[in-house]
């Protein structure tokens, strides 16, 4: 599971999208985060505090109706703890959601789940298994943030001092990053190609209505508030998009367990399609919005 996709590809590749997305941003972008400091209180505490409680109630079901194994569950809370992804800031950037709002959460989040994520997990350890605890993951925090800030600061760098250049490479840039997302769906299929159908009988249906309450859950609570359509789709994408790579590698090198790694494993691949879906139908909401406010 942990390949060098994973390990070696995915991050450069993801480390390249975000030197285009710093292309498009400012200074400025970031500052207006600043008006806005309740909209990330309740993003982060969705991501934080609902979605692995929601995660416990559905593990409990599957476990006591479908008769999970301990460490699927285990895997599943894993996963459900690990924080938003990069990816998360591309399909923000694809279908019209605050790349700059995006950024910031992944950044904060990665921070939290220093603590947070072996605290989920070593008492999902303990209440489904015979117990045990994982330490602090600070490298892979670390590689979260490097793959983040640096090439998100050199791209705002180049627009900062090219600006014309930084305007021209707007739609190369995006053409280029669902080319480079294509290519890494490609591979994350081809790599656990052989093992997807018993994966997907071991956890499928639990993965798929974990993945849509979440994105639903990231889009709907912004929007209940009052929070405007770019920062709803930006949540939407962070707490829908999880760093799978992160929970993968934990359950492989930490705890030993390819079983832990199932949910992750299968996460990492559907939620490529059902945020690419919830992206369309957001932008064809938009665009039907729009047209209502024009008209009025």
């Amino acid at each position: 599971m942990d390949s060098a996709l994973t390990t070696v590809g995915l991050p450069v590749a993801l480390g390249v999208i975000m030197l285009g997305l710093g292309l498009s941003l400012t200074v400025r972008d970031f500052t207006r985060l600043l008006a806005m400091p309740w909209t990330i209180v309740l993003v982060l505490g969705c991501q934080i505090v609902l979605l692995p409680l929601f995660c416990f109630g559905l593990v409990l079901l599957f476990v006591t109706r479908f008769d999970l194994s301990p460490l699927l569950a285990v895997g599943m809370m894993m996963m459900a703890a690990s924080p938003g992804g990069t990816t998360a800031s591309l399909y923000s950037y694809l279908f019209k959601g605050n790349v700059a709002l995006n950024i910031s959460l992944t950044a904060i989040n990665s921070l939290t789940a220093m603590v947070t994520l072996p605290l989920v997990t070593g008492f999902s350890l303990g209440y489904f298994t015979e117990g045990g605890t994982i330490g602090l993951q600070t490298d892979k925090m670390v590689q979260v943030f490097a793959v983040i800030l640096v090439p998100v600061a050199l791209g705002m760098l180049v627009r900062a001092k090219l600006t014309s250049f930084a305007e021209r490479m707007e739609k190369p840039v995006k053409l280029g990053s669902v080319l480079v997302l294509v290519a890494v769906i490609v591979g994350a299929i081809a790599a656990e190609w052989a093992n997807l159908p018993e994966y997907i009988v071991s956890v499928g249906l639990m993965v798929l209505v974990f993945n849509v309450v979440s994105l639903v859950i990231g889009y709907w609570a912004p929007r209940l508030v009052g929070t405007e359509r770019p920062e709803a789709v930006a949540s939407c994408m962070e707490i829908g998009l999880h760093n799978t790579t992160l929970s993968l590698t934990i359950a492989v090198t930490v705890l030993n367990s390819t079983e832990i790694a199932i949910p992750s494993a299968v996460y990492g691949v559907l939620m490529f399609f059902t945020a690419a879906a919830a992206g369309a139908l957001l932008n064809r909401r938009g665009a039907r919005e729009d047209r209502a406010a024009r008209a009025a």
